[in-house]
C-alpha cells in the first residue's frame, strides 16, 4: 500500500508557467447544450426576471423559437475552471486581470455551444507575465456567437532568462511577443 499525498493528486501533474505558453495555443472547453435546468439554475443565480429567459410563450409570441439565453448566461461557459487552463497554472497564477466579451449572435435553450480560449498575446515582465486568451463560443450551426478577451497574470520560472529583440521572441520595442515573429535587426 502507497502512502496517499494531496499534493500529489491533481488534474494536471505538470504545473506551466509564463514561459511555457505559445502564442495560438488552444484550450477546449467542454461542450453544453443549453438545457432548461441551465436557464433556471442562471436565473436563480443571476436574479434576472425577464420573461425572455424563463417563458416559452412569451419568445414565441415576440418571434424567437425558444428561451432566450442572457449574454452572461453563455458568457460563464468560457470560464477557465470549465476547462484544463487553471489546473496548469495552479503553483503559477497570481491572479485574472481582466475581461471583455462581444455578444454576435443569440443563443437558445436547447442550442449547444463550444467554448475555447487560445493565447493571442504573451506580455512577459521581470517575475510575471500577462497571458492574453481570446474566448470564442460557437454553436451547433457552427455560427461564432461570442468573442471576447481574458488576461491572466502569470509567474515566470525564477531561473528563466528575459530574451529580448529575437526573431520569435519580444519586440525589443514593446517588450510584448505578437502572433507574428518580428525581425529584429542585431546591432
Amino acid at each position: 500500500m502507497t502512502e496517499f499525498d494531496p499534493a500529489q493528486h491533481r488534474m494536471v501533474p505538470q504545473q506551466r508557467w509564463f514561459e511555457d505558453f505559445t502564442l495560438g495555443e488552444r484550450f477546449v472547453i467542454p461542450s453544453r447544450t443549453m438545457t432548461s435546468a441551465v436557464f433556471a439554475a442562471f436565473q436563480a443565480a443571476s436574479g434576472d426576471t425577464h420573461p425572455i429567459h424563463y417563458d416559452v410563450e412569451y419568445c414565441r409570441a415576440r418571434g424567437m423559437p425558444n428561451l432566450l439565453a442572457h449574454g452572461f448566461q453563455t458568457l460563464i461557459h468560457t470560464a477557465p475552471g470549465s476547462g484544463l487552463f487553471p489546473f496548469m497554472v495552479e503553483e503559477s497564477l497570481v491572479g485574472f486581470l481582466e475581461q471583455s466579451s462581444r455578444f454576435l449572435k443569440p443563443v437558445f435553450a436547447d442550442d449547444t455551444i463550444y467554448p475555447a480560449l487560445e493565447v493571442t498575446e504573451l506580455v512577459p515582465g521581470r517575475s510575471t507575465g500577462v497571458v492574453a486568451l481570446r474566448s470564442t463560443v460557437f454553436n451547433q450551426r457552427r455560427e461564432l456567437v461570442l468573442e471576447g478577451l481574458q488576461k491572466f497574470l502569470i509567474r515566470r520560472r525564477a531561473s528563466f532568462p528575459v530574451i529580448t529583440g529575437t526573431e520569435g521572441g519580444p519586440s525589443s520595442r514593446t517588450g510584448r511577443w505578437s502572433r507574428k515573429p518580428q525581425k529584429t535587426p542585431i546591432n
